[in-house]
């Protein structure tokens, strides 16, 4: 197995990491990345096969050491859907698809749409940041609407989720551990004055629902708790990752959104918010050559499996029309995302309804990713329209 280097901080890599992930590739698809000390699976098919094999999951094996500072935010952490495994994520994850049929999400259409045009009729005239006016805002508000919390709340939830998402980042300080350890403790307080709410006036929003699920599906306040931040966490930076990144492509290709199922799982494809997944194995388990014993981690490069010719034609281009292989940017197997039909429909209709209110919309300058790795996003959009 090779071993190579790259330092997820350098700024080349942070603007355009598809080079080092094409390079990983070429070396086979188990490299070490030596900044990482990490066996990280580089193509398509290894990293499908691993998100599928259920001798991998997310649950530690062995419980967390964790530093009395951060005790707040695993305490939310450990009853994380994203974080366990069968049974335990088999009966969360069965409480929360109650609320994320089909149906419901459906339904959600005309809301979605009302709120786009709410928000585009705030545009300034003169030059402005369309993720803060439009790509923050939105998705925030709607996530708001589920769950059943105040709709104007969203500003102080879409806050508490970025200090909380920090975490997760490669380069994280401990000013960022002990502002996320606060944030996780003011959200959890949040959430829990929400459910006293909605234990006094039932409702249809998620945590109704999952306060129903608390007695038929014995979920835990704790279990409820974790439950409501992971979705706003994870559906919201992401979505708003994704949407950025897409705004920029589109307008430096000249290309004008469609509306259909090939082209957000190419917007998903190409330019993905979330680069890189651990797993860990729980038994001996031989991949490509290689056998991992219990314990040992492994790093799933999503954005680079996206990017393997042996998946996709000509995959460093972007083709709205694509039929190859589905993305790998929602995962697969059991923690497949859950709020995926969400996301798409919302990166759908604000797409589409931005392209037929503002045709003319233009980029101001370069815009520039943030460093935050293992995340892919802009610090900012600047546009005209």
């Amino acid at each position: 197995m090779q071993s190579l280097s790259q330092s997820p901080r350098d700024p080349a890599f942070v603007q355009n990491p598809y080079p080092f992930y094409e390079k990983m590739r070429s070396a086979g698809p188990l490299v070490h990345w030596q900044d990482y000390d990490v066996i990280c699976a580089t193509d398509y098919a290894t990293i499908d096969t691993i998100l599928r094999d259920r001798r991998f999951g997310r649950a530690p094996m062995a419980p967390i050491q964790v530093p009395p500072h951060l005790k707040p935010f695993y305490a939310v952490e450990a009853h994380s859907m994203l974080e366990l495994e069968p049974p335990d994520h088999t009966r969360l994850r069965g409480a929360v698809l109650r609320a994320f049929t089909n149906r419901r999400i459906k339904a959600l259409r005309p809301e979605i749409e009302a709120l786009c045009d709410e928000l585009i009729d705030t545009f300034p005239n003169g030059p402005f940041d369309l993720l803060e006016t439009y790509g923050r805002p939105l998705p925030a508000r709607i996530i708001a609407r589920f769950l059943g919390v105040p709709e104007g709340d969203w500003q102080r939830l879409v806050d508490w989720s970025k200090r909380m998402v920090a975490m997760y980042q490669s380069n994280r300080t401990r000013e960022q551990e002990d502002v996320a350890a606060a944030a996780a403790q003011s959200f959890s307080e949040y959430i829990k004055i929400q459910i006293e709410a909605k234990r006094a006036t039932p409702d249809d929003s998620l945590i109704s629902t999952l306060l129903t699920a608390h007695t038929a599906e014995k979920l835990s306040e704790h279990e409820v708790i974790s439950t409501c931040i992971l979705l706003l966490n994870a559906g919201h930076e992401a979505t708003v990752h994704t949407f950025g990144n897409t705004v920029k492509t589109l307008l430096d290709l000249g290309v004008s959104p469609q509306i259909g199922e090939t082209f957000i799982n190419e917007i998903l494809r190409f330019d993905p918010p979330l680069h890189l997944f651990e797993r860990i194995a729980y038994e001996t388990v031989e991949i490509a050559g290689h056998t991992f014993n219990p314990g040992d981690r492994v790093a799933l490069l999503l954005a680079s499996g996206n990017r393997d010719a042996n998946a996709f034609k000509n995959p460093n281009s972007f083709h709205p029309d694509r039929s190859d292989a589905q993305p790998l940017s929602f995962g697969a197997g059991i923690h497949f995302c859950i709020g995926a039909p969400l996301a798409r429909l919302e990166l759908e209709i604000s797409l589409n309804r931005l392209w037929e209110r503002k045709p003319n919309l233009k980029l101001l300058g370069t815009p520039q990713y943030a460093d935050i790795y293992h995340f892919h996003g802009l610090e900012s959009l600047r546009v005209t329209t």
